[in-house]
C-alpha cells in the first residue's frame, strides 16, 4: 500500500522563494538595522547564505524559513485561501495606519493602488 502512495506524490522543488517573501524578509531586517551578517549571527546561518536567500539563489529548508521569520519577530501562517484578502486587508491596514484616516472607510476587499483583485488574492 506505502508504494501505491508514493507513486502519487511529486516531490517539487522551488526555483526560489516568491519575490514578495524575500522582499518582507529583507526589508524585516532593514528595519530592524541589521546587516545580512548579523541576521546570519543571530540565525546560526553564514551571511552567503542569507543573501542567497534574499536574492532567490537559494531556497531556504522550511525550518530554516521559519527560523529566520522568528528570529525576526514574524511567524508563517496556514490561512484558508478564502480568507487571504480578508489578512491582507488587515496587513495593509496596521502598516499604513494614517492612510485610513486621509481616505474614509474602505472595504476590506479593496486592493492597493495597481493591484489587480486576482494579485491580492495569491498574495499571502
Amino acid at each position: 500500500m506505502r508504494k501505491n502512495i508514493k507513486k502519487h506524490i511529486k516531490p517539487v522543488r522551488l526555483d526560489g522563494l516568491p519575490a514578495d517573501m524575500r522582499h518582507e524578509l529583507k526589508e524585516a531586517r532593514r528595519k530592524r538595522g541589521w546587516s545580512q551578517a548579523e541576521l546570519g549571527r543571530r540565525a546560526s546561518l553564514p551571511q552567503m547564505h542569507i543573501s542567497g536567500i534574499e536574492s532567490g539563489k537559494i531556497v531556504p529548508r522550511f525550518d530554516t524559513l521559519l527560523d529566520l521569520v522568528r528570529v525576526l519577530d514574524y511567524d508563517l501562517l496556514m490561512v484558508p485561501r478564502s480568507l487571504a484578502p480578508v489578512l491582507q486587508s488587515l496587513i495593509r491596514d496596521h502598516r499604513n495606519p494614517d492612510r485610513q484616516r486621509d481616505e474614509g472607510e474602505r472595504s476590506l476587499y479593496a486592493a492597493e493602488d495597481g493591484e489587480t483583485r486576482g494579485q491580492a488574492h495569491d498574495e499571502i
